[in-house]
């Protein structure tokens, strides 16, 4: 009895001894963070990436999305072209002999991409990713592009098309963004049409659900790993429940011409939805959904916020279903990390890491390291802006911004307390490529 008591009081001095070698966690980080910030910082730029999310592309390859940029729309400051960190990028990938994107110095580098592309072959946008040691990329694209190696850029393809099959033309009317929108959901939709044989719209709606179904098999089958949601640019991201009665009295009245009325267009397009999101289930195929701010004059924040999305993700219909949240839900970040505990439920940084500075970006990631670690993934939203600004600079300067953010919000948490530098390694590791190998079946 006595052995066990000593051996009891021995615990107690070991775990007390333990508690206060680590300690609570504190609100301030020690004095040493920059060291910290500077150690992890080096092998953080070590590991390599797997980027969830861009559009990977060429300037003038109509592929690149199903969607194209309204006009005169407003530009956040960090991507003008006065943006020095352009200047940097181009340097670090091409040797840029500029300070600045001045017309006659921007030649340079346009006509250096022009050589690239005219070239031909996969070799040039696969050194792009060597250059900033991402490993494998999703490539959002209507298409995947002769150009882009597909060992290293995998197909992400759009869906939206099928929810506007009917006469478009109360939607295209009623913003230039939307008249800039549906003209190219109906070319998609042609498209996905010629590709299965389908000659006009199918005389009813099991017919056209077979269309659906099939032609999401069918793209699978030739690479696709997920199929992607742009509808928060065109409405609500609530989706209602509606009964197939409803869907199919709508189809039959308007598959062979006329438009619906809001609400009746409404009710088909969840009801499709809804077999959307059952095919994706059946097919085990990840669902991507724009969830942020998004371009042009008209875009609704509200309709966008991914609360809108929340009926759908806790259905237990679909709880087999992963689900991927793209952008973050910017600038609704916070919901957005509580949205992913639900076990099928992830997000990435893909937009944010252009949008705002590594600063701010930091401050997010901290949040999201804290709560939800293993739902979180690095996301570039590569994107051409121009001629001069292209996929090849957003890819620099998301991956540059992402790993010096992550770095710091690792630091922070170290210095703070909460866990060692190993610790922080492993969960860099995990934001920036294992979650989504593992969500994509990939070996690590």
């Amino acid at each position: 009895m006595k052995r066990l008591i000593h051996l009891g009081a021995a615990l107690v001095i070991t775990l007390a001894g333990s508690a206060a070698a680590h300690g609570q966690a504190k609100p301030l980080p020690s004095a040493d963070l920059p060291k910290i910030y500077d150690r992890l910082l080096k092998q953080v730029d070590r590991i390599p990436i797997y980027d969830n999310h861009s559009h990977a592309t060429f300037p003038d390859d109509s592929d690149m999305d199903a969607m194209a940029s309204p006009p005169d729309e407003s530009t956040v400051m960090r991507l003008r072209d006065s943006n020095p960190e352009f200047a940097a990028a181009a340097k670090a990938l091409f040797g840029y002999p500029y300070d600045d994107f001045r017309p006659e110095h921007a030649k340079w580098l346009i006509e250096k991409k022009k050589a690239a592309e005219a070239a031909g072959g996969t070799a040039y946008w696969d050194s792009i990713l060597g250059k900033m040691n991402i490993e494998t990329c999703l490539a959002n694209r209507v298409a995947l592009a002769p150009y882009l190696d597909p060992k290293r850029f995998h197909w992400v393809f759009f869906v939206d098309s099928f929810l506007f099959p009917f006469d478009n033309r109360n939607l295209i009317a009623r913003n230039g963004d939307m008249a800039v929108y549906f003209p190219l959901q109906e070319k998609v939709l042609g498209r996905y049409m010629k590709q299965e044989g389908v000659t006009g719209l199918p005389a009813d709606l099991a017919g056209y659900e077979a269309f659906v179904r099939q032609t999401l098999a069918d793209n699978q089958k030739k690479g696709g790993v997920a199929m992607k949601f742009e509808a928060a640019y065109f409405r609500t991201l609530f989706f209602r429940d509606p009964p197939r009665e409803k869907a199919e009295a709508i189809y039959a009245q308007f598959h062979s011409g006329g438009a619906p009325s809001e609400d009746d267009y409404r009710t088909f397009q969840d009801y499709v939805f809804r077999v959307l999101i059952d095919q994706a289930g059946k097919l085990r195929l990840p669902v991507h959904f724009h969830s942020a701010v998004g371009i042009g004059d008209y875009f609704s924040l509200r309709n966008g916020n991914p609360l809108n999305l929340e009926n759908v993700l806790r259905d237990p219909r679909y709880k087999d279903v992963n689900f991927v949240l793209i952008h973050g839900g910017y600038p609704y970040t916070l919901d957005m990390i509580w949205l992913t505990a639900a076990k099928n439920v992830y997000t990435d940084s893909s937009l944010m890491g252009y949008y705002v500075y590594p600063s701010e970006l930091k401050n997010i990631l901290k949040q999201w390291v804290s709560l939800f670690p293993e739902k979180i993934m690095f996301g570039s939203d590569a994107f051409p802006f121009n001629d001069a600004v292209g996929a090849e600079e957003t890819f620099w300067l998301a991956a540059r911004s992402a790993r010096t953010a992550v770095a710091a919000a690792l630091a922070e948490l170290v210095a703070e307390g909460a866990f060692t530098e190993e610790k922080a390694l492993e969960l860099a590791r995990l934001y920036l490529h294992d979650n989504a190998a593992k969500l994509y079946g990939e070996k690590k």
